[in-house]
């Protein structure tokens, strides 16, 4: 059996290569357009066997690891394997076989963390450290691991064109980016996480191929919807059966073989808009938890459309087929209330921010969608929802990168993260945010000519969705995306924990996470999407107040964002978190600016909170 529990002698997926013992390895592409495949292989050209359904494979005596490859076409053109593992050099080149056996894991028999102990970490493995490696990446762990984290989420690793990019254009979706290291070396990262106590997510795309090093269309055109596209790129022919392989496969692969605790699916809503009879988002999940039933698998969603049904348990005792959806929602209403921007993304948050940011955290989104059913979203426990202040797209999208807080005053952002932490979704940090890294995050790519051209113009329109150009500003301010220094101010400055401002944001924040620990995770250790109410007590002149029922314990929060002293309405039980000049909730419940409470009690039932509306 190989590393994700199939038979040494059957190809861990139905692309690509598996080294199957004996000196041998099998090489498997679909190449329907093509009468003929080649395997270029020790400046030899092998032929290819055809198989029914579009097919081409070999098994070749003597192939080892570390060879290159590549498949010749009919017309004498030599492409990359799309199911590459690794790339020799860049995305035009040929492919490397790997042993996926090669590395010898410390910490295999680690299961995982059961979901409602997800405090998540993004981070982008070129610019968490100054070399950008999954190796030096190792070196911080213990750091993350300090704060209270307990999982990491890693922006896209796929093998895209050039060497620098945020990761959301891969072409190779099996191979992780040789800029960052080895398959090997992924896999030491991880090993090591898991070492620490941290799970490892990994955001993969599958609703688009990038730009540059997509061969793909030269030998399977069915493998796209030529009439049809999504913002990125064409749209992928999911009803194929060959292309579900291919992505249902490397769900599989990156699971299985480097031991991933989760995966964050990337804007499923054009995943599922297809011509398929049935839902490739569904059948992706249900097949993952066939195969990972004894493990604890963690599936998210980047789903605009704002559905819950995903979501919610279909019985009790069977896992859900995803676990949380990123809450675009409560950033947006949040940033809004914050800031004061409403341009692009932000304009539907405009009126009334701060009634919307109650409405996140009690319900989820403020925008719900609507089942394909009809009808209301089905209830979920709010560890469906993850919540946080900033990501990747948030910053990086902006004209200049800002993060939040270089646009809010400390005590702002101090209280809103507090409420972020503090409340019962899933919350998430985006790597530096909790030591208070003030340098930008922005979109880098590496392309040229005309590509590059495009991505710079495009930048404009990004811009103006996520707060628009600063007054006095034109295109020619903006960074250029595609300058390698774009992408090295994006790295973390590592001597900013050391300064006093660094050390009391760290400290702040393992105060939040230990609270969360003690507090907040016994509650929803026993909460379940039937037995969660929520209640927005009040959301008016800078006053937010929620009251929560999960299983049988009640949260609520109390919080001034406003401008001026403003009276709450009354708390009971036990205070757990203040943040102001006193422990104690005021007597006339009269709350400063940006002072923030929270507090728990045990209640019998829902009648309590349910008589007054949820």
């Amino acid at each position: 059996m190989d590393s994700s529990g199939s038979d040494r002698e059957s190809p861990v997926n139905s692309w690509g290569t598996d080294v199957i013992g004996e000196g041998r390895v099998r090489f498997r592409i679909w190449a329907p357009d093509q009468k003929r495949i080649d395997l270029r292989l020790g400046g030899r050209d092998l032929a290819m066997s055809s198989a029914p359904g579009g097919w081409f494979e070999i098994v070749v005596p003597g192939a080892i690891p570390g060879q290159s490859y590549s498949y010749v076409l009919d017309d004498g053109t030599a492409v990359p394997d799309p199911a590459s593992r690794a790339q020799a050099d860049d995305a035009g080149g040929p492919s490397l076989i790997v042993d996926p056996l090669s590395y010898s894991w410390k910490h295999g028999n680690w299961r995982g963390r059961p979901w409602h102990e997800a405090i998540i970490y993004e981070l982008h493995i070129g610019t968490f450290t100054p070399e950008g490696t999954f190796t030096a990446a190792i070196g911080k762990l213990a750091h993350v691991s300090a704060l209270g984290i307990t999982a990491i989420e890693i922006m896209p690793v796929a093998h895209f064109g050039g060497k620098r990019g945020w990761g959301y254009d891969g072409v190779f979706h099996y191979a992780p980016h040789n800029a960052y290291g080895s398959p090997d070396d992924m896999k030491a990262l991880i090993d090591a996480a898991h070492g620490h106590g941290l799970m490892v997510i990994l955001d993969v795309v599958y609703n688009h191929f990038g730009p540059e090093g997509n061969y793909v269309p030269c030998y399977a055109t069915g493998f796209f919807h030529a009439d049809k596209h999504t913002p990125w790129g064409t749209a992928i022919a999911f009803e194929q059966p060959a292309v579900r392989d291919y992505f249902i496969g490397n769900a599989l692969y990156w699971l299985g073989e480097f031991h991933l605790d989760g995966l964050r699916f990337d804007a499923v809503d054009r995943i599922d808009d297809d011509d398929s009879d049935s839902s490739m988002v569904v059948e992706i999940a249900s097949r993952i938890r066939e195969r990972f039933g004894d493990r604890h698998i963690h599936l998210i969603t980047e789903d605009p459309r704002n559905l819950t049904d995903l979501r919610r348990a279909q019985q009790a005792g069977v896992a859900r087929l995803y676990d949380g959806d990123w809450n675009d929602d409560f950033h947006h209403a949040v940033h809004v209330f914050a800031t004061g921007e409403t341009m692009g993304h932000y304009s539907r948050f405009s009126a009334d921010p701060l009634e919307k940011v109650g409405r996140a955290l009690a319900e989820g989104y403020v925008f719900p969608g609507e089942p394909v059913s009809g009808g209301k979203n089905p209830a979920v426990s709010p560890a469906a929802f993850i919540n946080f202040l900033q990501n990747h797209d948030q910053m990086g999208n902006r004209a200049f990168g800002e993060r939040l807080i270089s646009l809010v005053s400390v005590e702002m952002l101090r209280a809103l993260t507090a409420i972020t932490m503090l409340s019962p979704s899933i919350p998430m940090l985006f790597m530096g945010e909790e030591f208070g890294e003030t340098r930008p995050f922005l979109f880098f790519a590496d392309y040229t000519g005309e590509l590059a051209d495009a991505v710079r113009k495009g930048r404009v329109a990004e811009a103006e969705n996520f707060g628009g150009l600063p007054a006095g500003c034109t295109e020619a301010d903006l960074p250029d995306p595609n300058a390698a220094q774009t992408m090295q101010a994006s790295k973390l400055d590592w001597s900013k924990p050391d300064t006093p401002d660094g050390r009391a944001w760290t400290l702040f924040m393992q105060d939040l996470i230990r609270s969360r620990n003690q507090f907040v995770l016994p509650l929803l250790a026993r909460a379940d999407d039937d037995n969660c109410l929520a209640r927005l007590a009040a959301a008016t002149d800078g006053i937010l107040a929620i009251d929560w029922v999960l299983g049988s314990g009640h949260l609520q929060l109390r919080a001034n964002l406003g401008k001026n002293p403003a009276t709450a309405p009354p708390i009971g039980g036990e205070i757990f978190y203040a943040d102001g000049p006193s422990n104690d909730f005021p007597a006339d419940a009269l709350l400063l600016p940006n002072q923030v409470f929270f507090a728990r009690d045990r209640v019998t039932g829902f009648r309590r909170l349910h008589s007054s509306g949820r």
